[in-house]
């Protein structure tokens, strides 16, 4: 987690209870109020331990904190950060580009009947995407096209 990330109480608390309920620590928490969701950052392996036999611990840490909860793999790497946010066997490729005025972006290729599945639905998964991106990798901008 980068040094500039400051998780609030609430956060930290989140974490708490998700860490007790699953086993798995979360490496960050964020609340996007914008969605009405919580999203945890688990450590690379630990999925299967977050989510529980037949998704029992995200359920119960769900039915607590009274909002849905989306798991998130940790990754080093911008681009197979992103694949793990969006459905990685639904992307082509990635492809990051710095311009210019210092910003950095990422193009996501997929085919164009599994566009839907990417950007999910009203654009929630491509919104996660763009948020944990900025926050990780300073990515400015997260576009999906089409072959």
């Amino acid at each position: 987690m980068p040094e500039k990330i400051k998780l609030t109480s609430d956060e930290l608390g989140l974490i708490s209870l998700f860490q007790s309920v699953s086993g798995a620590t979360p490496k960050d928490c964020v609340v996007d109020s914008k969605e009405e969701r919580i999203i945890f950052l688990v450590g690379k392996g630990e999925m299967g331990l977050a989510i529980g036999k037949g998704g029992a611990s995200i359920k119960n840490v769900e039915r607590l904190v009274g909002k849905p909860v989306e798991l998130v793999e940790d990754c080093d790497d911008p681009r197979d950060f992103i694949r793990n946010v969006l459905n990685p066997n639904f992307i082509s490729e990635i492809r990051l580009t710095d311009r210019l005025d210092g910003t950095r972006i990422a193009t996501v290729i997929t085919d164009e009947r599994r566009k839907g599945a990417v950007v999910g639905k009203n654009g929630r998964n491509a919104e996660k995407a763009r948020l944990l991106a900025r926050r990780y990798f300073d990515i400015t901008s997260i576009h999906i096209v089409t072959q």
